[in-house]
C-alpha cells in the first residue's frame, strides 16, 4: 500500500507525539520547581520531565529557570579543612644500620658478573 501511494513506511507507522506549548512547559518546570521546595537543579528536573512523559534537554530547562529566576538552594560547605603547621616530631634511629657495606657488596657481586658475561 505504502509502494501504491509513493509513501515511505517509516511515515506509515510514525505515531506523533503531542507537543506541548512553551507557556505549559514554563508551568511545569515551575510547578516541579516548586513541589521540591526549590531543592531540584535542571538535572533533577529533566529527570521529573522524563517520567511525566516529556523530552527536553537539560541546557533548555536551565534557560527557562534562568529567565523565570528559579535558583535551586544549596547549603555551603561550613567545615575546611586548614594544615596547622607540621605533625613530625624527630624519631630516633633506634636500629643504627650500616647499610653502605651491604651495598658495597652488591655492587662488587654485579660488577663480577659483569666481568664474567663480557669475557
Amino acid at each position: 500500500m505504502c509502494r501504491w501511494l509513493n509513501m515511505p513506511r517509516s511515515s506509515y507507522y510514525y505515531q506523533a507525539v503531542e507537543s506541548v506549548s512553551e507557556m505549559e512547559f514554563e508551568e511545569t518546570i515551575k510547578r516541579i520547581f516548586l513541589e521540591s521546595e526549590s531543592r531540584y537543579g535542571s538535572r533533577k528536573i529533566k529527570i521529573c520531565l522524563n517520567n511525566e512523559g516529556i523530552t527536553r534537554s537539560r541546557r533548555r530547562i536551565r534557560r527557562i529557570m534562568k529567565r523565570l529566576n528559579l535558583v535551586s538552594v544549596y547549603q555551603k560547605a561550613t567545615f575546611k579543612p586548614h594544615s596547622r603547621g607540621k605533625n613530625e616530631a624527630p624519631i630516633p634511629n633506634h636500629l643504627d644500620r650500616q647499610l653502605a657495606s651491604i651495598l658495597a657488596c652488591f655492587s662488587k657481586a654485579h660488577h663480577f658478573i659483569l666481568l664474567y658475561i663480557t669475557r
